[in-house]
Formats: structure tokens, sequence, C-alpha cells
């Protein structure tokens, strides 16, 4: 008999960052597998959309408004998954934010901030998930959105792709050590999504000229709705595996970058330029 994988009916999701892009996205295709949630953003009133699109699918959704950030978050979306669903199986920490700045211009404040929201954030929800697992025996999954970029990175985004980067290590040693616990643990792989990513990324930075939805230098081929991200997320709830990625060539790019790093070099030294234009034509 085939490998059905794993029955996401009736199972409970905690997904960080669910009021729009990959958050929502994901909580409505997990809502469609049979899933019923606690979501977790900022804005209440989009967060409470998304959660009406839910119950419209016959499931249930419960909302913890707040930022990541804040002393004990976490803990109150697992009390609230236990008390309004009597605990959770799957934990989806998709809470972040880019910043477009040179390397050598990002302030420390930033850089911590930066870390604060994509990396420590995470961690404390995903090990605060673990933990509690762990205590009530049970089996879970936990997710962290990473990105494309903590394979590489792309000028005046090195520290976004640094918190990646973190991301992706934390969550590939978690996954060896959660094995025997029957836990599983994956990070996705995204590569430009047409989200409200880039423009708080861009407001962040201080950047008022930006009034697109993804930058000019991104190739059209490799530019995805969110939805693409949230279906594929689904199968690795259904087949677990370590790493989730909507895209082949950009994987297998990552890896030759991997290898050959004078590649990624001269690939990325046109933009660099056209970067440092752009910014000296705005400072002029």
């Amino acid at each position: 008999m085939p490998d059905m994988g794993v029955n996401l009916q009736d199972k409970v999701i905690i997904i960080t960052g669910a009021s729009s892009g990959i958050g929502a996205a994901t909580a409505i295709e997990c809502a469609r597998s049979g899933m019923d949630l606690v979501l977790n953003a900022r804005r209440a009133e989009k967060l409470t959309e998304v959660a009406r699109a839910i119950e419209k699918l016959g499931r249930k959704a419960t909302l913890v408004i707040g930022d990541v950030t804040e002393k004990d978050l976490s803990l109150r979306l697992l009390d609230e998954a236990e008390q309004a669903f009597g605990g959770y199986y799957a934990v989806f920490s998709n809470a972040g934010h880019g910043l477009d700045r040179p390397a050598h211009e990002t302030s420390e404040d930033e850089l911590r901030h930066i870390f604060e929201v994509n990396y420590f954030a995470s961690v404390d929800l995903i090990s605060a998930s673990a933990k509690r697992l762990i205590e009530q025996g049970r089996p879970g999954h936990l997710l962290m959105n990473s990105s494309c970029l903590a394979k590489f990175t792309l000028p005046h985004h090195s520290a976004y792709s640094a918190t990646k980067a973190a991301q992706n290590h934390f969550c590939r040693a978690m996954r060896l050590e959660l094995k025997p616990e029957r836990i599983e643990v994956s990070s996705v792989h995204p590569i430009t999504t047409t989200t409200e990513f880039f423009q708080v990324s861009q407001t962040l930075s201080g950047n008022k000229d930006f009034d697109g939805i993804v930058p000019d230098h991104a190739p059209r081929m490799f530019i995805q709705p969110p939805e693409r991200v949230a279906r594929a997320i689904i199968r690795c709830l259904r087949k677990p595996h370590a790493e989730v990625w909507t895209s082949f060539i950009v994987r297998a790019t990552a890896g030759m970058m991997t290898i050959f790093p004078s590649m990624f070099d001269v690939l990325m030294r046109k933009q660099a330029a056209a970067e440092r234009a752009k910014r000296g034509k705005a400072a002029t």
C-alpha cells in the first residue's frame, strides 16, 4: 500500500505573520486541507479577514494579536492553541521583514531589530513549541519561513540574508535533534513573491521612490504568487522533508554559487553597479 503521508484533517497549525502574503495564503491552504488555525499578526483588521475566509471554508480560526518580538507571545500562541483546540500539531514561524541597505551602512539598531524579528522570535516560538510537544509526548511539525537568500545573498541585503541563513542552519540542526521525538522540522525557501514584503522593506530602508510590488531587477520567470509557496508547504506537511523550495532552477543555482563563489560575484557585479548608480543619482 502506498504511503499517503500525514492526514491533516482536524490537525491544528499556528501561523505568525498571517495577515497577508505567504502567511495568509498558507492559512487559507491549511483550512482547505482540513486544518484549524491559531493566527498571529499585528494588524487585527486584516487578520480578522483571513479568519473569516477560513470560517467560510468550514474550519475554525482563533486570533492572537501582537508583535512576534513581544515578551511571552510564543507562550500566548501555544496556550491559545491548547485552550481553543486542545493542542497543536504544526507551527509555521512566518513573520519577518527585509532591509535594503549596504552592509557597512547598516546601523547596529537596524541589525539587531531585523535579527530580533526574523531570527530570535522564530527561534523562541519553535523552541517553545518543541519543548511543549516533547513534554506531552506528541508528534509535530515545526517550520520557519527562511528564503532562497539563506543560500546566497544579494547586494544591499546582507542583514536580511544573514537572518535567513541563521534560520536555515537552526532548522537543519533541530531537525536532526528532534527526529527521535517524532517532531519534524523544515525550512521554507521562497523566491521573489508578490506580497507586501518589498514595500515594507523599502519603507524601513527609507526608500520613498519604490512604488512597485517586486524589485525591477527581479527576473519575471522567478516571480511567484504566495499561493504557490502555500501549496508547497502543504505538501511538506503531508510528506515532511528538510527544505521547501518552489524553484528547482533557483535551488540549483544556489548550490552552484556555494561551490563557485567567484561565479556569484560575476553574476552580481552588474546589479551591484546598478544599485550604486541608482543611489548616487538619488543622493544628487
